[in-house]
């Protein structure tokens, strides 16, 4: 009787450690686990609302010269301007100035794609091909725009129009 018992036991055993995850795998399980804690942890990015950059900012700044400057869909007034030298956006009252990321794409006239600041980051993508004559100096492209805090996640987006030019 005492044979019957003790066999089940011995294939249960067995069959047990066959179901073990791998060291390889137990390790992609900590590192998931440990990352999930990570992301719940984390607070999710308060939105930002850039404001207008209007001419009074323009002429009080020197902000005039070539490149790009995007308006949100809707609105006929610039909320970023990105130009050879410098990247300028308005949040919470205050003009901001980013520098150009030499390593992103080059957009008409000096400009280039991404800009980044001490706390920001923007991303101007312009649909080149579909650019339309605006002015004897200034092109409309539809763009999308996109701005990140310091934690590379995303406060602001944006379709609507850049417009290029000198």
């Amino acid at each position: 009787m005492r044979a019957i018992w003790v066999w089940p036991l011995a294939l249960l055993a067995a069959g047990c450690g066959q179901d073990e995850p791998s060291a390889a795998e137990r390790q992609r399980m900590e590192e998931a686990d440990i990352a999930a804690v990570k992301a719940a942890q984390e607070p999710p990015p308060a939105p930002v609302t850039p404001e207008k950059i209007l001419y009074p900012d323009i002429e009080r700044y020197e902000l005039s010269g070539a490149g790009c400057n995007f308006a949100p869909e809707g609105s006929m007034a610039a909320i970023a301007l990105a130009q050879p030298a410098r990247g300028y956006m308005k949040i919470d009252g205050e003009l901001e100035s980013f520098a150009p990321d030499i390593g992103s794409g080059d957009l008409p006239l000096g400009a280039k794609g991404k800009y980044t600041a001490g706390e920001w980051s923007f991303m101007l993508d312009l649909a080149e091909v579909e650019g339309s004559q605006s002015g004897s100096e200034t092109v409309n492209f539809p763009a999308r725009f996109i701005l990140r805090n310091q934690r590379d996640q995303i406060v602001y987006q944006a379709s609507g129009v850049a417009q290029c030019g000198s």
